[in-house]
């Protein structure tokens, strides 16, 4: 293999502020929705007393998972030591910091008191998952810029793999982490399972991995720096193979769920009337961004398109928003049993009301700061690789493979 070589993006100067400006917009948009919330409250939003997580945490969640599975170019290039995967660490590192920035940053913002975060931050439950993720996200992001300093430092490249190997455990501790948020939650019936754990480690191998080839493909392109066909496929059959680990591991919550006969109404709301939700799940989630994906990257022709390549990595991530809209609005929305089989009664929080499902729509406050933190995640990484040095002159097969060299 060659040595790796490697630039800043040098696109356009007017391109790039062209691009710039766009984002700042739409993260400024994300501000102001904010700031709106704030001085109102929250009554102006979608969310009730039966929906305390809105679209904002849709958005937050979906971010700060996909912000794990990035970080796996980089493992399975340093940590494993396969050498086609390495040069696109620096970028893999990069992208992960930046989503989790934006998944904090929407996260803090939905709070309602976001200045409260400092109560949080200095008073801790061991007890509850919440108080744990606090470390878990601060230390990712702190063990992810050493890791990108090892990479980058000539004089730390001998720490480069034992960095990689705490990231790559923090990771997966972050994400179960997150995944277990869910799955910790008793009173909820659609939380209530350990799947939850692993169901989230393999939706951020395959969300994080799509956004990865989405700004690779579009960076490269852009700057005319040539991406290998076996780079690309490598990274094509991991996505696929991301993208069933999930199908697989839904396929296990249901059949949990069904095992116990007082879930049969939960399943049944999510796979056959429970509207919205059921819609999400069958046409966007399993159809739109788990099977139309596969069929894609597995095709003998479509499969080797870098534009059907990269429709399906942003079929993946649309089908990640609808799966984590399923998941926290949709299991929120379903009623609370108080009592099973009993004569369900009223609260003031409408638990258990008559088995009635509750109802939510998104409004535009929540969808502009939803949005915002994504702008924010994509203006650190498009600064970043302006102005520092994470993208490789090229992937070229015959510089980043050394099969392909000797050939």
């Amino acid at each position: 293999m060659k040595r790796i070589v490697y630039r800043e993006w040098k696109l356009a100067p007017q391109r790039y502020w062209g691009l710039l400006a766009i984002l700042a917009v739409v993260a400024s948009l994300g501000g102001l929705a904010f700031a709106y919330m704030e001085h109102e409250g929250h009554w102006v939003t979608g969310m009730t007393n039966q929906i305390v997580w809105g679209t904002p945490h849709v958005f937050a969640v979906f971010l700060i998972v996909a912000a794990s599975g990035a970080l796996s170019v980089a493992s399975i290039g340093g940590v494993f030591g396969k050498t086609l995967y390495k040069p696109m660490g620096r970028l893999s590192g990069l992208l992960a910091v930046a989503l989790l920035a934006g998944g904090l940053m929407v996260l803090v913002l939905d709070l309602g008191r976001p200045e409260r975060l400092v109560v949080a931050m200095t008073t801790y439950n061991f007890r509850s998952i919440f108080a744990w993720n606090i470390f878990l996200y601060t230390g990712f992001m702190v063990i992810v810029i050493a890791y990108l300093w090892t990479m980058a430092e000539h004089k730390a490249n001998r720490y480069s793999k034992p960095v990689g190997f705490i990231a790559l455990g923090w990771r997966l501790a972050l994400t179960t982490g997150t995944g277990s948020i869910f799955g910790f939650l008793v009173a909820r019936q659609a939380y209530d399972t350990a799947v939850m754990a692993p169901l989230f480690i393999a939706m951020s191998f395959a969300y994080g991995l799509a956004i990865f080839m989405l700004i690779l493909l579009f960076a490269f392109d852009q700057d005319d720096r040539p991406i290998g066909e076996k780079v690309l496929f490598r990274l094509r059959n991991l996505l696929g193979t991301y993208i069933i680990a999930i199908l697989l591991l839904v396929l296990v919550y249901f059949l949990t769920k069904l095992y116990g006969a007082k879930h049969y109404d939960l399943v049944a709301f999510y796979l056959l009337d429970g509207g919205i939700y059921t819609i999400l799940f069958w046409f966007v989630w399993i159809l739109a961004g788990g099977l139309f994906p596969i069929g894609i990257l597995f095709h003998p022709e479509l499969g080797k398109s870098r534009a059907w390549i990269a429709s399906a990595c942003g079929l993946t991530v649309l089908g990640g928003l609808a799966s984590m809209y399923v998941i926290i609005i949709g299991g929120q929305a379903f009623p609370m049993p108080l009592f099973p089989g009993k004569t369900i009664l009223e609260s003031g929080f409408y638990d258990g009301v008559g088995g009635a499902l509750a109802t939510y729509a998104p409004s535009l406050p929540e969808i502009f700061l939803g949005i915002g933190g994504v702008a924010v995640a994509l203006l650190i990484t498009t600064v970043g690789i302006r102005v520092l040095q994470f993208l490789p002159e090229s992937l070229a097969d015959r510089d980043v493979d050394p099969h392909a060299a000797r050939a």
